[in-house]
C-alpha cells in the first residue's frame, strides 16, 4: 500500500509499505480523507519536533523517523480483530488518534490527552492517515453515520476548538475573543458559536483570513494593524473586556494582546502549540487576576462534535479549501499551505 512518510526536514516521500492487519481489540481502517494539519507542516519545515528519532524512539510505539503522517482522518472499517464489539466492516468512522499508557495519573484521572507518555497516531510511528490503510485500537473509533467522508475528516480539528471552548468555562451569552483566524482559530470560533457564546470577536491581520471569520461565527473582526485591539474590545464590551480569550497563533505579541483584552477575573485559553519558549509579562495576569489555561487537543469530545456536524449546528464544509490525491501531498498540499496559507484553511488528501 502507499503511505506518505516523514524522513526529516523537508523530506516527505510517498512509499510502498506492507498492509497492516489488526490484532486483538484493533480494527483496520481504509482511509477515505485525511486533512493536513499545522503540526504536519511544522514537522516538514522544522522537524523532527514531535516525531520521535532513532536516538529516542517513542516509549509506547517504539516508532522513530521515518514515520507515517496524518491524524485528521475518516475512513471505513475494513477488517476487525478479535474481541472487538460495536463495530462492523463497512462502518464509516473517525478516530481519536492517541497512543496512551493508561497507567499514569493523567490516564487514571480520565485526562488521557495529557498522558505522560502521550503519542499521536500520525506522529509517533508507522500508523497514520496519509496511508491507504492503517490499524488502531478499537477504543478510539467512533461511527459517523450521517456525515460525509469529508466532514468526517473535520471532526478532529473541530474537536480541538470544541475542547478549548468547553474548557474555558465561557457562560452562555458571554463574550469571547479569538486571536488568529487560521484553521484552529476558525474551528474555535465555530465551536464557540455552537456552545452558546453571545458575542464572538476574531482578531486577524490577513485579509483573506479575515473574510473567512464571519462564516465561522464571528460577530466582529478586528485588524491589529489598524486598531488597538484591547481598547477596541473594551469599546465593544462596555469597558469590561472579553470574558474569555483564545490564543490561536503561538506568537508572543498575540498572547500579550489576548491577555490585555481579557476582563479582570476572566480567562485566556492558549490553544496553539508553540514552536519556541514564550516571552511574556506575567504581571499582566497578576494585576487583573486573569486565569491562563492550556488546552491540549481533546478528551471525551468526539461524540458531541460528531453530533454538532450531523445536526448542521456547525458547517465544516466551509473550511475545506482543497482536495488532492496522496501523490500530490508535497507540491499541492504542503507547499500550497506554506506558500498560500492565508487563502487556505484545510486541504484534504485522499490516499
Amino acid at each position: 500500500m502507499k503511505a506518505a512518510r516523514f524522513h526529516g526536514r523537508g523530506d516527505v516521500r510517498v512509499e510502498e509499505l506492507a498492509e497492516p492487519h489488526p490484532g486483538p481489540n484493533q480494527v483496520q481502517i481504509a482511509v477515505e480523507w485525511c486533512g493536513i494539519c499545522g503540526t504536519d507542516l511544522h514537522e516538514y519545515l522544522d522537524g523532527p519536533i514531535f516525531a520521535p528519532t532513532p536516538a529516542s524512539p517513542h516509549p509506547l510505539t517504539g516508532g522513530a523517523v521515518p514515520i507515517t503522517l496524518g491524524h485528521e482522518f475518516s475512513g471505513v472499517v475494513a477488517e476487525i480483530g478479535s474481541g472487538v464489539t460495536g463495530l462492523a466492516e463497512g462502518d464509516r468512522v473517525v478516530v481519536e488518534p492517541y497512543d496512551v499508557c493508561g497507567s499514569c495519573v493523567a490516564c487514571r484521572d480520565g485526562r488521557y490527552n495529557t498522558c505522560r507518555n502521550l503519542g499521536f497516531i500520525g506522529l509517533d510511528g508507522d500508523q497514520g492517515g496519509f496511508a491507504e490503510r492503517m490499524v488502531v485500537d478499537a477504543r478510539w473509533v467512533h461511527r459517523i453515520d450521517g456525515l460525509t467522508p469529508e466532514q468526517g475528516a473535520l471532526v478532529e480539528p473541530l474537536a480541538v476548538g470544541y475542547h478549548a471552548a468547553k474548557l474555558s468555562g465561557l457562560p452562555a451569552g458571554g463574550t469571547a475573543a479569538v486571536f488568529g483566524s487560521g484553521p484552529i482559530g476558525l474551528v474555535t470560533a465555530a465551536a464557540l458559536r455552537a456552545t452558546g457564546a453571545g458575542t464572538i470577536i476574531v482578531v486577524e491581520p490577513a485579509e483573506a483570513r479575515k473574510q473567512k471569520a464571519p462564516g465561522a461565527g464571528a460577530d466582529h473582526v478586528l485588524d491589529p494593524t489598524q486598531v488597538d485591539v484591547a481598547e477596541a474590545i473594551r469599546d465593544l464590551t462596555e469597558g469590561r473586556g472579553a470574558d474569555v480569550t483564545f490564543e490561536c497563533a503561538g506568537i508572543d505579541a498575540v498572547l500579550a494582546s489576548a491577555v490585555a483584552s481579557t476582563r479582570p477575573g476572566g480567562t485566556c485559553v492558549n490553544v496553539s502549540i508553540w514552536g519556541h519558549p514564550a516571552t511574556f509579562d506575567v504581571n499582566s495576569l497578576v494585576f487583573s487576576e486573569i486565569n491562563l489555561v492550556g488546552s491540549l487537543a481533546y478528551a471525551n469530545r468526539h461524540e458531541e462534535v460528531i453530533e454538532l456536524i450531523r445536526s448542521g449546528t456547525v458547517d465544516v464544509d466551509q473550511f475545506i479549501t482543497g482536495r488532492i490525491g496522496l501523490e500530490d501531498i508535497v507540491e499541492r498540499g504542503f507547499h500550497e499551505l506554506i506558500e498560500h496559507k492565508e487563502s487556505n484553511v484545510k486541504i484534504l488528501v485522499q490516499p
